[in-house]
């Protein structure tokens, strides 16, 4: 008899502690990260756009946290990806810059690269990168990626279902998505040919085409719109995840160039800005009968896409126990590239969208993005925070939110304290980038003053800013006192590591270690 009575106490106990993991289990957030590309820091209503709309962005920021100095991990498209998903800043991760990886063959050849999967993706993250997905899938969070993965080729091992995804549906290569109107996409490792005929990047208008009939440029406007498809993959992958805990990266590779709009957006604002000057393709990607339209068409579709997501979370229920941050990768591209209209659109609000001013520049237009972060419930509605976070930061956050105790060693402090507004927020000492590319760049944030060596591979020059009474960057304080530059440069010796990749080593700075 005391035997049985045991026996049932003891399964009883067992239901019980069954039950309530499976509540916490249940109780565990969702986490969606919409990650745009070279969406400028000025191009949302929320961050002072006045022409292009973004009511669903907007309303999202109302509804939760908007953050004034948030920056990317690197001022281009890989290195960021890659910062973001390992924890590392750009003195420790593996990709530091863009690498097209040419010692393949004919890597930029866009019908080769159709034709080869060999030839498509970047350098690939080796296996030793712990990614954030891993952490979480490791958490018991099922995990998914739509859009541009940009860290390695199909044949390298390096695809996101390797690298902690259990599905993925897009891009894997950056220059396949030099047009959204591709051959084919990725459905996990599985190559999916779309009903696209191959229009390689940069062609032109056909001989003799007048450049002011809309029928010109027919060719460009296929049938398979590939930020249409992504989505759509995006809420079937919440829908069928809707009962259990799930990670969501949509990392959209609008607004990125080409020009190439859904077609009822682009026609709200050809409507909306009436005649315009077209490009004819003479600086890079396809030509556009209205440039500014389409530009504009692509980030309110995207935002349209917010809208729809936010509220398929609320007809689903699982509104209230989502964290969906929005960011870019890093800052709008420079004025005029590809006909993009940045300067026009104040896109990198007012840090300025001339060459040397936004991407691929480590200035503050380069690399202060725009982030929202919406939890119904735990983040209070329309608050504005300046705590200065980072990409590397993420890795921690987002294990922090999931309750990941075995985290890698990594670059980035939680900032879930801000988010939630509870607990001491720990701070970073300073904020670290470097980039090789552009001539090499270097930049160091220490409280509000911001050093920035640039022009390391060639004759390297040194300014020093005060952020917080000059946010444009216009006052080299070096000027008056070059002495002031040393403390930064310890930093540098202290934060870099001479990378594995020969492309990404800047010679200037490698030999600061052996000093």
């Amino acid at each position: 008899m005391k035997i049985n009575t045991i026996l049932l106490l003891l399964c009883s106990a067992w239901a019980i502690c069954s039950c309530n993991s499976e509540i916490e289990e249940a109780r565990k957030p969702n986490i969606i990260l919409i990650l745009a590309d070279d969406l400028g820091y000025g191009d949302l209503g929320c961050y002072g756009q006045q022409t292009i709309e973004t009511p669903h962005i907007d309303a999202l920021a109302a509804m939760g946290m908007r953050f004034t100095q948030h920056y990317t991990a690197a001022p281009v498209c890989a290195p960021a990806r890659c910062m973001l998903l390992t924890g590392k800043h750009a003195g420790h991760a593996y990709i530091r810059g863009n690498d097209e990886w040419a010692a393949r063959g004919a890597v930029w050849n866009y019908d080769s690269m159709n034709a080869n999967p060999m030839l498509e993706g970047q350098r690939p993250l080796p296996q030793t990168e712990i990614t954030v997905a891993q952490l979480l899938k490791d958490q018991g969070y099922t995990t998914g990626m739509v859009g541009k993965w940009g860290l390695g080729g199909p044949l390298t091992g390096s695809v996101p279902t390797t690298r902690g995804f259990d599905f993925f549906y897009g891009y894997n290569c950056q220059r396949q998505a030099h047009t959204y109107y591709p051959m084919h996409l990725w459905r996990n490792e599985d190559k999916v040919a779309l009903n696209n005929i191959s229009v390689p990047p940069r062609t032109g208008l056909a001989e003799g085409a007048d450049p002011n009939d809309l029928a010109s440029y027919d060719p460009f406007n296929l049938q398979d719109y590939s930020p249409k498809l992504m989505f759509d993959e995006v809420t079937q992958f919440v829908d069928e995840n809707a009962t259990k805990p799930f990670f969501m990266y949509f990392a959209t590779p609008v607004p990125h160039l080409p020009l190439q709009a859904d077609d009822q957006w682009l026609a709200y604002y050809q409507d909306k800005f009436g005649p315009e000057t077209p490009y004819l393709g003479d600086r890079g990607y396809f030509p556009h009968p209205t440039p500014r339209a389409a530009y504009a068409a692509m980030i309110s579709h995207l935002d349209e896409q917010v809208g729809q997501l936010v509220q398929q979370l609320k007809d689903l229920g699982i509104y209230e126990n989502t964290l969906l941050i929005f960011t870019s990768d890093n800052g709008a591209t420079y004025e005029g590239l590809g006909g993009a209209d940045t300067g026009g659109f104040a896109s990198n609000g007012p840090f300025g969208a001339a060459y040397g001013q936004g991407k691929g520049f480590v200035r503050e237009g380069g690399i202060r993005v725009p982030m929202i972060a919406s939890w119904p419930g735990r983040i209070k509605a329309g608050t504005t925070n300046d705590h200065p976070c980072v990409f590397y930061d993420y890795l921690a956050t987002l294990c922090d939110v999931a309750g990941v105790v075995q985290v890698p060693r990594n670059d980035g402090i939680s900032f879930l304290p801000t988010l939630v507004r509870s607990g001491i927020q720990p701070m970073h000492d300073h904020l670290y980038w470097e980039f090789p590319g552009y001539k090499g760049q270097i930049a160091v944030r220490k409280g509000d003053m911001k050093f920035i060596w640039g022009n390391l591979h060639e004759a390297d020059s040194m300014a020093l800013y005060d952020l917080k009474t000059d946010p444009l960057e216009t006052a080299n304080l070096l000027d008056e006192d070059p002495y002031l530059a040393e403390e930064f440069v310890e930093l540098v010796k202290a934060n870099h590591t001479i990378p594995d990749i020969e492309r990404f080593r800047i010679t200037t700075i490698d030999s600061l270690l052996s000093m």
